[in-house]
C-alpha cells in the first residue's frame, strides 16, 4: 500500500459498507460476512462461543443437587435466554443463507443451509427446549441433547484449523506446535483459541480454589473439586511441556539444551511450574509429609494471566529497570521500621509490657503506623510515645510513598519509550513505501498492548509518515534518525559544511575575524576547524 493509505489501513476498525445495498446484503455484510474486516462477524462468534461454554457449565451444575435445587429459577431463565439467543442466530443465518458463498450457488439455498451439518447442530441445540414447551408429553430424556450445544464451537474451530493447516503446510511437527503455542505469523486464529482455552481454565481453577475454602461448598463438592483440579493440572502440564518442546523454534532459544534451560529459568515458565507443582507434590509425597497447606499456592495460577496482558509485561520491565532505586527505598523503609520499633519499645515497654514485649513484637506496630494504616489495636499511651508516633507517621507518609511514586513515573516513562519505539518501527517499515499485512497486524497488536486509542495511533502514524516523507530533506530530520543511517549522516554533514561556508561568504569578513579572535568566543580548535572548513589555512600535517 502507498504511504498515504497506511493510516486508513491501520485505523480501519469499522467496516465501510454502503447503505445503498439491499437490506439482506447489507445485513449479511455487517453481521456474518467473514471477508469484510471491521464488521461484527468475529464479535458475534466470540460472544456465542462464551455463551456455549457457559451453557456447558450450567449443564454440569444442574446435576449437583446442592447447587441446582436452591437456584432452579436462575438455571431455567438462563436456559431460556440462551435458547432465545441461539434461535435468533439460527433464524438469522437461515434468512441470510442466499448471501452466503457456500449456499448462494444452489437453487434452494435456504433448504441447502437447513440440511448442512452446522445448521443441524444449531437446530438440535434449541429443539429440546421447544419440544418440552409445546408437546404435552414427558420429554425430559431429551435434555441430554443440550450437551450438543458444545458442537456449535466447531463453527469457529473448524475454519481456524483449516487456516492453521494451510499456513503451516510443509512445516515440521515442532514448528506447527510452536505456531500453536507461541505468537507467530503461522498461528492465526487457532493460536488465539489456544490462548483463550488456557485463560478460561486459569479462571475456572482459581474460582474453584476460592470456593473450596468455603466449608459448606467443599463438603458437598469435594470430589468435583478434585476432578476439576486434576483436569486443570493436566491442561497446564500439557501447555508447559509443549512450550519446553518447541521453544527451540523461538528466537533466542535455538539451542536444544541451553535454549530449553533458558526458557525454564524465565519468569513465565517458573510461574507455569508453580501452577502445577503443588498438585504433583501432594500426590507423590502425601505419605511422607502433610502438604495440604500447599493447596493455597494454586492461587499462583492467576499469575499465568500475566503472559496474556501487555500491562504486566510493561510493569515487569519497569521493575527490572528501577530495581536499584526501589531496593534503596526498601532499605530506607527497613531502617525506619527498625528504628520506630526500637523507639516504641523504649517508650512503651514499661507502660504496656504485653503489647510492646520486645522489639520484634513492636515491628508490627511500627509497620502499620508508618504505612498510615493504624488499626488501633496497638497504640502508645505515654506522652513521649505519642509525640514520637506523630513525627514518625508524618515521615512514613513520604517514605512509604516513594516506591509508588517511582513505579508510577517509571511506568509512564516506559509507555512513552514503547510508543517512541513503535514510531521508529513504523518509520523503518515505511522504507519500501508500503506496509504488508504482517506488519500491519504487528502494529495493531502493539497499539493494543500499549493501550493506544485510535487518536493516539493516528498521531503516531502521522509522525512516522511525516518523517519518512521528508527523508529527502535530511536537514529537517530528527538527529536520532540522521544518526541511525550512515548515508543520512554524511548528507547532513555535507549540508552543515555548506551552511558554514555560506555564512563565511555572506558575513562581513573584517568583523567576523575580529569576533573570531576574541578569547571568549571560540576555542583554538574551533577556530582552526572554522578556517579549515573555509579553506583559509592549510590542513595540519
Amino acid at each position: 500500500m502507498e504511504i498515504k493509505n497506511i493510516e486508513a489501513q491501520l485505523l480501519k476498525h469499522e467496516a465501510e459498507i454502503s447503505s445503498e445495498l439491499p437490506f439482506r446484503k447489507w445485513l449479511y455484510a455487517w453481521l456474518l460476512d467473514p471477508h469484510i474486516e471491521g464488521n461484527y462477524q468475529k464479535t458475534i462468534e466470540h460472544w456465542i462461543g462464551l455463551l456455549i461454554v457457559a451453557n456447558l457449565f450450567a449443564l454440569v451444575f444442574e446435576h449437583i443437587p446442592a447447587i441446582y435445587e436452591p437456584n432452579q429459577f436462575w438455571f431455567h431463565y438462563f436456559d431460556v435466554a440462551s435458547v432465545i439467543v441461539f434461535s435468533i442466530e439460527y433464524v438469522l443465518r437461515l434468512y441470510l443463507a442466499p448471501e452466503d458463498d457456500e449456499f448462494k450457488k444452489h437453487r434452494f439455498s435456504r433448504l441447502r443451509y437447513v440440511s448442512s451439518p452446522f445448521a443441524l447442530i444449531d437446530l438440535i441445540a434449541i429443539l429440546p427446549f421447544f419440544l418440552q414447551a409445546f408437546v404435552s408429553i414427558d420429554l425430559r430424556f431429551l435434555r441430554f441433547l443440550r450437551l450438543l450445544r458444545i458442537l456449535k464451537l466447531f463453527r469457529v474451530l473448524i475454519p481456524a484449523v483449516k487456516e492453521f493447516r494451510k499456513a503451516n503446510q510443509g512445516r515440521t511437527f515442532r514448528q506447527k506446535v510452536h505456531a500453536l503455542v507461541f505468537p507467530s505469523e503461522f498461528g492465526g486464529e487457532l493460536h488465539h483459541i489456544f490462548d483463550t482455552f488456557i485463560v478460561i481454565w486459569v479462571v475456572i481453577s482459581v474460582i474453584a480454589v476460592v470456593l473450596e475454602s468455603v466449608h459448606s461448598i467443599h463438603y458437598l463438592l469435594n470430589l468435583e473439586f478434585l476432578i476439576l483440579d486434576a483436569i486443570a493440572v493436566s491442561v497446564f502440564t500439557m501447555e508447559y511441556l509443549l512450550r519446553l518442546y518447541c521453544c527451540v523454534e523461538e528466537p533466542g532459544y535455538q539451542k536444544a539444551v541451553a535454549g530449553r534451560l533458558k526458557l525454564a529459568k524465565s519468569t513465565s515458565s517458573i510461574i507455569d511450574l508453580l501452577a502445577i507443582a503443588p498438585f504433583f507434590l501432594e500426590v507423590f509425597l502425601h505419605h511422607l509429609f502433610d502438604l495440604r497447606f500447599m493447596r493455597v499456592f494454586r492461587l499462583l495460577r492467576l499469575l499465568k494471566l500475566t503472559r496474556y496482558t501487555g500491562a504486566t509485561q510493561s510493569l515487569s520491565k519497569v521493575v527490572a529497570r528501577e530495581w536499584p532505586v526501589m531496593a534503596a527505598s526498601a532499605f530506607i523503609m527497613l531502617l525506619l521500621v527498625v528504628m520506630t520499633a526500637s523507639l516504641g519499645y523504649l517508650f512503651e515497654h514499661e507502660a504496656q509490657p504485653e503489647k510492646f514485649e520486645n522489639i520484634p513484637q513492636s515491628i508490627y506496630w511500627a509497620v502499620i503506623t508508618l504505612a498510615s494504616v493504624g488499626y488501633g489495636d496497638i497504640s502508645p499511651v505515654t506522652p513521649a510515645g505519642r509525640a514520637m508516633t506523630i513525627v514518625l507517621a508524618l515521615i512514613g507518609i513520604g517514605i512509604f510513598a516513594i516506591p509508588a511514586a517511582l513505579l508510577s513515573a517509571a511506568f509512564a516513562d516506559q509507555l512513552k519509550s514503547d510508543r517512541e519505539a513503535l514510531v521508529n518501527t513504523i518509520y523503518e517499515m515505511l522504507a519500501d513505501g508500503h506496509i504488508d499485512e504482517e506488519e500491519a497486524e504487528f502494529i495493531k497488536s502493539e497499539s493494543k498492548r500499549l493501550h493506544l486509542t485510535d487518536d493516539d495511533l493516528r498521531r503516531l502514524v502521522d509522525k512516522a509518515k511525516k518523517e519518512r516523507e521528508l527523508m529527502d530533506d535530511v536537514s529537517i530530520l530528527p538527529l536520532h534518525k540522521i544518526a541511525s543511517n550512515p548515508e543520512h549522516t554524511i548528507e547532513h554533514f555535507k549540508y552543515l559544511l555548506g551552511q558554514i561556508r555560506q555564512l563565511n561568504l555572506l558575513a562581513d569578513q573584517e568583523q567576523l575575524n575580529e569576533t573570531l579572535d576574541k578569547p571568549d568566543r571560540l576555542t583554538s580548535s574551533d577556530k582552526q576547524l572554522w578556517r579549515l572548513i573555509n579553506r583559509q589555512e592549510a590542513p595540519p600535517t
